[in-house]
């Protein structure tokens, strides 16, 4: 008799960002006051995306976080879904 294989299953993989740093491309840093720019890389249930779907340098992937984390701190964006804006 024949040895039992399971099939390979297909992981969920979402959507690549682009391979190109924003913050390098248009020559600035991650900055807390910046709330529309700050939005782009949090998910609407308000966690931050990681570096490979950013496609930030690390550097800058670690300033996001930080500025992101000030930003809700000073109340300018929301810790989770549930606040409204």
């Amino acid at each position: 008799m024949g040895k039992f294989v399971r099939p390979k299953s297909r992981k969920y993989s979402p959507k690549r960002g682009s391979n190109e740093c924003y913050f390098t491309k248009h020559g600035t840093e991650p900055d807390y006051k910046d709330v529309l720019i700050l939005r782009r890389f949090i998910t609407p249930r308000g966690k931050i995306l990681r570096g490979s779907l950013t496609g930030l340098t690390a550097r800058n992937q670690r300033l996001l976080s930080k500025a992101i984390k000030n930003a809700r701190y000073m109340a300018l964006l929301p810790y989770t879904d549930r606040h409204a804006i």
